[in-house]
Formats: structure tokens, sequence, C-alpha cells
């Protein structure tokens, strides 16, 4: 099994999970993240006064999903995600060696 974790666009959000539910991936943890890439960070203008924004709301969506369908995971996120200008986000991988559900003590992917 695999975690993938996305950085996204906020916008970007109901699209991502539009993917992943076509491909089946109907489980997500989504939560609201800030950060900044190599830009770091962007300078905005509001009423006439410029500012610095050090940090970028982001969305981070994570599924585990088996081995199988990882490369189809990755690539439907960064479809969905992707809009071609700077801080579109990251999506990357990390093993997960086991998954239990709290509920029935399922184990392994039945419990994904």
């Amino acid at each position: 099994m695999i975690l993938v974790t996305a950085i996204v666009k906020p916008f970007a959000l109901g699209d991502v999970k539009s993917a992943l539910e076509r491909l089946g991936v109907l489980g997500m943890t989504v939560s609201e993240v800030q950060g900044h890439g190599r830009q770091k960070g962007h300078t905005e203008v509001y009423r006439g006064a410029e500012y610095n924004v050090d940090f970028v709301p982001k969305v981070r969506v994570e599924v585990v999903v088996d081995d199988e369908v990882v490369e189809r995971v990755l690539d439907a996120v960064v479809a969905a995600a992707r809009t071609g200008k700077i801080g579109d986000g990251k999506v990357w991988t990390t093993r997960v060696d086991q998954v239990v559900r709290v509920r029935t003590g399922e184990r392994g992917p039945d419990a994904v």
C-alpha cells in the first residue's frame, strides 16, 4: 500500500476529489495547510499598500491506495490540479506497511 499526499491549490480540491472518485478512490483525508515553495510566497497589493504573503494557503489530500493503482492516482491528481502556473503544488508517495480499520480490526488492503 502507498500513501499518496498531494498539496494543491484550494480551488482544485473539487476536481482532484472527482478524479480520485472516478478511479474508485473514495476514502481521503483533506486538511487546510499553508506553505511556500521555491518562490517563498508572493507580493500582493491591498488598497494601494504592497505586502508579502509568506505562506500561501493550500489543501493537503491524503489517500492510501494499492500499489497497482498508484501511477493512475498520481496522473489523475496532477491532471486535475495543473494550471501551468507557479504554485500548482506537489504530489509524493510514501510506503505504508500496515493499515488497521479501528471499527472492525481488519488489516491490510481490506482496511483501506
